[in-house]
């Protein structure tokens, strides 16, 4: 069960990753290989098309997974957990490289304030940056284990303001050219290309680099391919994308690619033309506030376009990093999904129900990631290239088998396509891929970090995979003590596919140490006539999971068994019969209120969340219901604390639950109306209705903030009775 959205608002959650790398990729590649860097950035945004097409054509194909599932449909489990391993480590690097770029925008510009305000201090660059990048990845830890949920409205809104700063950029960018004159960086030859003494690694003492031009352009857009950062997360919003979704998948590659283009290609392009020879080195850390500063324009709105600049770097950076580890732990728990990792990490965190050991690993391996490198942003994008480029060069070429093994319809194709009778070749396809492993072998040779580290995690990933499958497979991959049940897969849960009644209370349950709220319900419903469903909601995580839906036996693994079990052996201890059922959603809430309108629910039962206050939880609930589809149905929403404390909310209209007092003064303010409009009738209701109408005409007239006003001051005057009363009345 998923909730759609917009080709906009998918293209906004990958260019909050993709995106990003605007701010880091063209200094390093101009770092290794010159002025000519620019036009290697250009490129590699048209491969990144090229590559975003291979990856419509791979969610055309019902395949199911992302990269590790379409490698072992097309190549057999081997080269898939070499994939998934290589992916891993680009994940692994994505988040330092993200973190410690936002803390070298951020210390870059605190040092310049400084300077302005002449203190005398300046702040150490690389330790700095680096212990951002360690914070801000333990915040995103602990929000992963709290199992707070990536929101695409919160994506859209740091696009919006990443727009707004591009827009301001390139115009401000445009008039400075004018003023200064138009400039091109040299053309990519390889007169023009400038190595460090870092860029050709095991090549730096042979001559091809410098006489043989398609080295020289290999070399080039190798130490380029960080621009590619984040093309991944394409088809990991596919399943997410609404109807029509192929039409619509190829929407946002577009959107991708033109954005990406403007933005990343073009601050590399306009860096050169802008920022001066001899300074540009000095903002190789942060390019884009190094561009901002040199623009024409008084010094104090320079310094403030580049506080806009940071502001917006760290958000999108930041997302980035949150990115990479829900990208980690949706991989992860695939894999182990499909008996390649042992279930014991995926076990659920006892208070919070998420699969904390995958993301203490990750953060762990993250943290060691931004230590080692010291915080220095070209050691970690010169490891960078290896994970990203080997999962992509496998994609393409699992796709390419798959054109011959299974040569069917479908919904897309990469262009370039030529038939020799009865046989199809996929010449653009096969060019894609062509490119992609050219590049991963000329980063073997030229990127000795990548090469050595990316090896050496990749190999013991693999590994550790190989060990781990096959003790699954020699156990069984299954736990003895635990119930064993019978998956009848259904479009839609119905009550007939359910076997329950319409009124039935419906009881959600995620975490297995977590069931009081069941055994609550069970001690005071009566079987007779009123039945108890069970509902796990499966969490789809977008970093894991894929093109398509998963299987049956993968949504069931050992973590549901687990659950399902323990909420029989307390129904066996109150002697009452539930009903088990599941479903899969990219948004919890909404997927238990749409199966409690399937359901024909009179209830919804939750135990109290250790993630959010109940008023949020409430208010969630809320918006959630609004988006259902007409009729709405009235529900009562029965929260139990751990203490036995029970909450009630409705959800939906319904006639408000009124204290004694307001009983009270309605009954006071009709005795006073009706002796004086008498021998009028009037009852309550009408005065309820009277008021009500007058409530949203002041509003109209005086403005909804003067009424809001007010309405806090009394809510803050009736706070302390409120909460005495909350104690006896639940909450409407």
């Amino acid at each position: 069960m998923l909730s759609f959205i917009s080709f906009w608002r998918a293209a906004a959650i990958v260019l909050n990753d993709m995106g990003s790398s605007a701010f880091y990729a063209g200094a390093i590649a101009e770092q290794a290989i010159g002025k000519s860097a620019p036009w290697f950035i250009l490129a590699i945004m048209c491969l990144a098309y090229a590559v975003a097409l291979l990856y419509v054509e791979s969610c055309s194909m019902f395949v199911r997974g992302g990269v590790y599932r379409v490698v072992k449909e097309a190549m057999g489990s081997t080269l898939a957990k070499f994939s998934v391993s290589a992916l891993m480590f680009d994940y692994i690097l994505t988040g330092p490289i993200s973190g410690v770029s936002a803390g070298l925008y951020l210390v870059g510009l605190l040092n310049e304030l400084l300077y302005y305000s002449h203190m005398g201090v300046v702040l150490p660059t690389n330790s700095g940056a680096a212990g951002f990048a360690i914070l801000i990845t333990i915040y995103f830890w602990w929000e992963n284990v709290k199992g707070i949920s990536e929101s695409s409205d919160k994506a859209m809104r740091i696009m919006q303001i990443a727009t707004v700063m591009v827009v301001t950029m390139m115009a401000w960018a445009a008039y400075t050219l004018y003023v200064r004159g138009v400039h091109l960086p040299p053309l990519p030859s390889l007169a023009n290309l400038r190595y460090s003494h870092n860029a050709l690694g095991w090549l730096s003492h042979s001559r091809l680099p410098y006489t043989i031009g398609l080295i020289g352009i290999l070399i080039g857009l190798g130490h380029s391919v960080l621009a590619m950062s984040g093309e991944e997360t394409l088809a990991q919003v596919y399943r997410e994308i609404e109807h029509p979704k192929l039409k619509n998948l190829k929407k946002t590659a577009l959107i991708i690619f033109i954005y990406s283009l403007v933005f990343t290609a073009g601050v590399a392009f306009l860096a050169v033309m802008i920022i001066p020879d001899k300074v540009r080195p000095h903002y190789f850390d942060n390019l884009i506030s190094g561009l901002a500063m040199n623009f024409v324009g008084p010094y104090d709105l320079r310094l403030a376009f580049q506080v806009l600049v940071v502001v917006v770097g760290v958000l999108m950076l930041a997302g980035a990093v949150n990115t990479a580890i829900v990208g980690s732990n949706g991989v992860l728990n695939r894999v182990s999904e499909d008996g390649i990792l042992s279930d014991w990490f995926r076990q659920p965190h006892r208070r919070f129900g998420t699969s904390y050991r995958i993301l203490n690993l990750v953060a762990a391996l993250q943290i060691l990631t931004i230590i080692v490198s010291r915080g220095n942003i070209f050691v970690l994008g010169e490891a960078y290239a290896f994970g990203v480029m080997w999962s992509f060069s496998m994609k393409g070429l699992a796709v390419v088998v798959l054109r011959f093994t299974k040569p069917g319809q479908r919904g897309f194709r990469v262009p370039l396509n030529f038939r020799i009778g009865k046989l199809e070749i996929p010449v653009g396809l096969g060019l894609i891929t062509l490119i992609l492993f050219a590049l991963c072998t000329i980063n073997l040779f030229t990127k000795k970090v990548a090469t050595i580290s990316g090896l050496a995690f990749t190999a013991f990933l693999f590994v550790a995979f190989t060990y781990s499958e096959k003790m699954y497979r020699k156990h069984g991959g299954v736990h003895a003590e635990l119930d064993q049940f019978n998956l009848a897969e259904r479009d839609e849960l119905t009550l007939d596919a359910v076997g329950a009644r319409q009124g039935n209370f419906l009881v959600p349950v995620s975490n297995y140490y977590h069931l009081n709220h069941l055994a609550e319900v069970l001690e005071r419903v009566n079987p007779a006539s009123r039945d108890v469903v069970v509902l796990h909601v499966r969490p789809l995580l977008r970093g894991g999971s894929g093109e398509h839906e998963l299987a049956p036996d993968q949504l069931f693994t050992t973590i549901e068994q687990h659950l399902f079990t323990k909420a029989l052996e307390i129904a066996e201890k109150k002697g009452k019969t539930i009903h088990l059922a599941m479903v899969a959603a990219n948004d919890v809430y909404e997927a238990m209120l749409r199966q409690a309108q399937n359901l024909k629910s009179s209830a919804i039962v939750l135990g109290s969340s250790s993630r959010e206050p109940l008023a949020e939880q409430a208010r969630t609930l809320g918006t959630a219901w609004e988006r259902l589809r007409d009729p709405k149905p009235q529900l009562r929403l029965e929260i139990y604390h751990r203490g036995g404390q029970e909450e009630i909310i409705y959800l939906g209209p319904h006639a408000p639950r009124l204290t004694p007092k307001e009983v009270n003064l309605l009954h006071k303010m009709w005795l006073r109306i009706s002796d004086a409009i008498a021998p009028e009738e009037i009852h309550h209701h009408d005065i309820v209705h009277f008021a009500l109408d007058e409530l949203d005409r002041e509003m109209d007239i005086r403005g909804t903030d003067s009424v809001l006003d007010r309405l806090r001051k009394h809510l803050e005057e009736i706070h302390p009775r409120r909460s005495h009363d909350s104690n006896d009345d639940p909450p409407d």
